[in-house]
């Protein structure tokens, strides 16, 4: 058989696959202060197809055990044989500071995904508008990208804010493409000076003067917005306020909603004062050949963790997919929020995270 090295055509390899391989980092670079990019490819040199915009979950090796956290690519799918992350090391941040001090070219981490519904291919339109602010410029940098790469004559009006100028992600590229890209209109705001770096374009924060100046006809546009909740909030509130089609708006958030409480196992008192076990369903974890009781109220993740059974898990409130798994047999009832396609879910899929059963269970976890 002939060695083919590194090179391979596309159709000689097959799509990365998440549950199978793992990731090898091949650059890492500074994007601005406290923010780099992480790039990685397959270890079994297979190609990435995903959509411009959604995330993938790392599994990072850290000391004290797995670390599941959740980062929109930046990579554009018209170039599949990588993928890249760029994040944004905040004050109380754990896995990225971990990613900073330990992820160099060479590191394996796992990874899975991709997921997410934030994707211009998800909502096709003559017209976009993207609107973010910090770090929340890696999903729409991915969907300029693959404009550029793909399709360079499209009309976007792409608006970003930071602190400063010197923190402006992607700034320079940003530019570049300007010059490449005919429809291409940039918007940059800044809330204060620098004396690292000039600046002589918008200062303050965006608001209902500021968005007409920046992007006209916005009403007439597909929008996408991300970044802080606050000033995600301030976007909507603006669009609404000014009469916009909200239909045409879409933004990406990671908040997780208040977790219920579980009852616990003896909670119920009888007629006569003593307590009454509180009706459980069996599940059997098949692969860990574990045998255990999912309590009223339970997810299935959390009868795994209760029972030893380890199920990888994220945002855990059915978004991200991580903790997909293999319903061999029952039944369960689901409310996930787009962690998992349709045809998954007729495959015999489930979100361990936000499924509870309906009778007795057979995972293959």
């Amino acid at each position: 058989m002939t060695d083919l090295g590194l090179y391979r055509h596309l159709d000689q390899m097959a799509p990365w696959n998440d549950r199978l391989q793992v990731l090898e980092v091949i650059g890492v670079s500074d994007e601005a202060p406290d923010v780099k990019t992480f790039t990685f490819r397959s270890d079994n040199q297979t190609w990435f197809r995903y959509k411009p915009g959604q995330f993938v979950t790392l599994e990072l090796p850290t000391s004290d055990g797995p670390l599941m956290r959740t980062y929109t690519l930046s990579s554009s799918p018209s170039r599949p044989f990588s993928i890249a992350v760029t994040v944004k090391a905040q004050a109380g941040s754990i896995g990225t500071r971990w990613m900073f001090d330990h992820l160099v070219p060479g590191s394996h981490v796992k990874a899975y995904g991709p997921s997410g519904d934030f994707s211009l291919h998800s909502h096709p339109a003559a017209k976009y508008l993207f609107i973010s602010a910090g770090s929340g410029v890696t999903p729409m940098m991915s969907m300029l990208r693959w404009l550029n790469d793909c399709a360079p004559w499209t009309d976007v009006g792409f608006v970003n804010c930071a602190r400063r100028a010197e923190e402006i992600i992607f700034r320079k590229e940003l530019e570049l493409l300007g010059g490449h890209m005919p429809g291409l209109s940039l918007g940059f705001m800044i809330e204060e000076r620098s004396s690292r770096e000039g600046w002589y374009g918008h200062m303050g924060r965006i608001d209902a003067i500021r968005l007409p100046l920046l992007a006209p006809d916005f009403r007439e546009r597909e929008i996408f917005c991300c970044g802080p909740d606050p000033f995600m909030r301030a976007v909507r509130g603006m669009l609404e306020a000014a009469g916009f089609d909200m239909t045409k708006y879409h933004q990406e958030s990671f908040a997780v909603p208040a977790v219920e409480e579980v009852p616990a196992p003896f909670a119920s008192p009888g007629e006569d004062g003593i307590a009454v076990p509180v009706e459980a369903t069996p599940i059997r974890f098949a692969l860990s050949d574990v045998d255990a009781e999912c309590i009223a109220g339970q997810t299935v993740l959390q009868t795994a963790r209760s029972s030893g059974v380890r199920i990888p898990a994220a945002c855990e409130f059915g978004l991200c997919g991580t903790c997909k798994v293999k319903k061999v047999s029952g039944a369960v009832e689901m409310s996930h929020n787009g962690g998992i396609l349709d045809h998954e879910i007729d495959d015999g899929f489930i979100l361990a995270c936000c499924s509870k059963p309906l009778s007795a269970l057979e995972i293959e976890a």
